[in-house]
């Protein structure tokens, strides 16, 4: 055999290097991060030009499918949280309805017994809604001022329907008939201000009310001064009809009001937009935008404020936003309650000196005989890691319901202020972790100055304090999560979680504190741990669809 003959090889060969080098390597499953982060959340922040174009968008879009004018289109997208294909399904069911429904035409119309009021000409009023003509060629006027013919239509809406009367939307012609016209040059009296003043200073809503300009004009800027926009309504008495904004711009010359009133305009459309939230950070002007409408952590781009999207408060994972709002208004009430009985130093319970607490951890020792006892509870530090469960959890009288009123009332104040102790408690420990982590960085900062290593080489010290303050949190929020539910095996699946994140937490705080005698790899375990128990619970508790 040849010395080449070892450097044979067959051309299959080939058929492995196309195997390893290609690039379709589909066997490799790729997690979602919706299923591995129960916390996953996409959203965008955006600034005020780009929702203003955003919205715009909508009005355009349904302004071309109803031929309606822009204003009129932002009352009803208003109205229907922006969603188009609402309005425009409604509109072809029920067009009337839909415009009483958004305030637009009032399901009584005033009496013709004013000068400028008349019958309208339009007799076709029960022309089908389903109509293909009549939503092609539909033109709603909601406002007239008696002028002319030609004026019978607001001045945004410009199309070359303005004489086809078979075309308008039934009960919204108003006063813009052209049987009205005759009446331009007849003086008569405002209801308000009672001056006489020629037919061509009034103007009407569908509605058929009819005010003087001054007062009109008047009764706007007073309703911008009190942050009133979109929901202006007519002026007279019993009438809940809206003032379209293209009517409110025209009649409110002064730039600073106009001006407010198209800011006060802007948050109304934002807020009743379901995929736009305002930035809650002071003086911030992002909008963040979602469409998963979910109680999720939402941090700005510009000023790093946290809060839930889906209600604008603080970030309150696991609890739910109405459990959370019912939460906080009962802590605001009893607030003082709370704090009478609660108090910010405890004595040790072995040699009963007092001590107050220093730090976020739970885990006490006392300086004096160097006992460790929970602060909660004031148990043996020692038998926590089998009965932890117990500290954490309230125990229900099981003869509560056969007890009197006044005992029942105790009874639920006792439960409440259980809950309500450790919600302050890691609350505190909150702000307790940050001067814990000061102390460390001043600790650090001095290994550093004599050369015992590096700031990169103590980092993992500081991202321990950050995963501590992340898990301590989401524990402080359990606890209203824990007070509103109710007794079963479900709440008590969740104590039982609830009291081995705690235990955690606690464990690694202290190994935070002395990190100096801790061992990193330790350490590290520690984290892995803390953050799998907040994980854990978060996917099993964590109300997504709430």
């Amino acid at each position: 055999m040849s010395a080449d003959s070892d450097m044979e090889y067959s051309d299959n060969d080939c058929e492995y290097d196309d195997y390893y080098n290609s690039g379709e390597d589909c066997d490799v499953e790729r997690l979602d991060p919706k299923k591995a982060d129960p916390e996953y959340f996409e959203y965008e922040c955006l600034t005020v030009e780009e929702v203003e174009k955003l919205l715009n968008e909508s009005v355009e879009k349904l302004n071309t499918i109803l031929q309606i004018t822009p204003s009129l289109a932002k009352v009803l997208l208003l109205e229907h949280q922006w969603m188009n294909h609402v309005v425009v399904d409604k509109y072809r069911q029920n067009a009337n309805a839909l415009l009483i429904e958004a305030r637009i035409k009032s399901p009584n119309p005033a009496n013709s017994n004013l000068a400028t009021i008349s019958t309208s000409t339009n007799t076709n009023a029960d022309i089908p809604s389903t109509s293909a003509a009549a939503i092609a060629q539909v033109s709603l006027s909601v406002y007239s001022k008696n002028s002319s013919c030609n004026n019978g239509h607001s001045s945004s809406n410009n199309n070359n329907n303005n004489n086809n009367n078979n075309s308008r939307l039934p009960g919204l012609s108003g006063s813009n008939s052209c049987s009205t016209i005759s009446h331009q040059y007849r003086s008569q009296m405002c209801p308000v201000c009672a001056t006489v003043h020629l037919g061509d200073k009034f103007y009407s809503l569908a509605c058929g009310h009819v005010f003087c300009k001054d007062c009109w004009s008047m009764y706007f800027e007073t309703q911008i001064f009190q942050g009133i926009s979109t929901q202006i309504g007519c002026m007279a008495q019993m009438c809940n009809v809206r003032v379209p904004e293209d009517l409110v711009l025209t009649l409110v010359t002064r730039p600073v009001m106009r001006e407010k009133y198209q800011q006060f305009a802007f948050k109304d459309y934002v807020k009743s937009h379901p995929e736009l939230r305002f930035c809650p950070g002071p003086n911030c002007q992002i909008i963040v935008r979602s469409r998963e409408i979910a109680p999720k952590r939402v941090i700005c781009k510009v000023c790093n404020t946290s809060f839930c999207f889906k209600c604008g408060m603080d970030y309150h994972a696991p609890t739910d936003c109405q459990i959370i709002k019912n939460w906080l208004t009962k802590c605001a009430d009893d607030s003082e309650t709370a704090n009478y009985i609660s108090a910010n130093t405890k004595d040790c319970p072995k040699c009963h000196i007092c001590i107050e607490k220093n730090g976020g951890c739970n885990h006490m020792q006392c300086f004096n005989c160097k006992y460790d006892f929970c602060w909660m509870c004031l148990g043996d530090w020692k038998m926590h890691g089998s009965e932890y469960y117990e500290c954490s959890r309230y125990k229900d009288n099981p003869n509560i319901a056969n007890e009197s009123v006044h005992v029942q009332a105790r009874e639920a104040l006792k439960k409440y202020l259980h809950y309500y102790e450790r919600w302050e408690n890691h609350s505190k420990s909150l702000q307790l972790e940050q001067q814990t982590l000061d102390r460390l960085r001043q600790r650090i900062n001095d290994k550093v100055m004599k050369g015992r290593g590096t700031w990169i080489d103590w980092q993992y010290l500081f991202n321990a304090a950050a995963l501590l303050a992340k898990c301590r949190y989401t524990l402080q929020y359990t606890y209203p999560y824990a007070y509103s539910m109710e007794s079963g095996s479900r709440k008590d699946l969740f104590e039982y979680q609830q009291a081995q994140l705690e235990a955690e937490i606690e464990n690694l705080s202290w190994k935070i504190e002395r990190a100096e005698t801790t061992d990193l790899g330790d350490l590290e375990n520690q984290m892995d741990i803390a953050e799998k128990r907040r994980t854990t619970l978060l996917k099993d508790f964590f109300p997504l669809d709430a």
